[in-house]
């Protein structure tokens, strides 16, 4: 997590986006500021801040198993310096192996996970210039989760609008 970053901020941040793992759920967290291409912008102010927190949000599932989703989140940090890439994957992912992740079929890297919520695992990055280039110009983003060491999920998250979303990301 970036250095100088308030805990509160993270904390406020965290609990908004945890509870976003279900798409019923994600309907009733944060209004809905805009969608550009496939990503929502959802603000909610959290309790004693004077301004919205958004973040970039996309909910998707693997397409030959709808019961394993994730929860994209994309925010900048409140100090302007951090690009956050936080990931929910669902409960039961190989935590070791963390979270892959292609875009266009190239291989990005793995993130770790951080932490196990009821809700879902979180993984987290901190986005450098190379990932967000990557990502601005990419079509598809491939997240893989593992339930064992031999068998990874892709799960597909579209790229479209990403840039221009992520510039009027607060």
């Amino acid at each position: 997590m970036g250095a100088g970053l308030g805990a509160g901020f993270l904390v406020a941040v965290f609990a908004l986006f945890a509870i976003m793992v279900g798409p019923q759920q994600a309907a009733a967290q944060g209004t809905v500021k805009s969608t550009v291409g496939d990503w929502q912008m959802r603000c909610e102010t959290p309790a004693g801040a004077k301004t919205d927190q958004c973040a970039l949000v996309q909910s998707v599932q693997a397409e030959d198993k709808p019961n394993v989703t994730l929860v994209v989140i994309v925010l900048k940090t409140a100090d302007g310096r951090s690009r956050l890439l936080r990931v929910i994957a669902p409960l039961g992912v190989l935590l070791p192996s963390g979270l892959g992740l292609r875009i266009d079929q190239n291989d990005v890297g793995r993130a770790g996970f951080v932490r196990c919520l009821p809700s879902g695992c979180v993984a987290e990055v901190v986005m450098d210039d190379d990932l967000m280039t990557k990502l601005r110009n990419g079509q598809a983003a491939t997240f893989i989760v593992f339930q064992t060491p031999e068998e990874g999920i892709g799960i597909p998250v579209s790229l479209a609008g990403f840039g221009k979303a992520f510039e009027a990301l607060p």
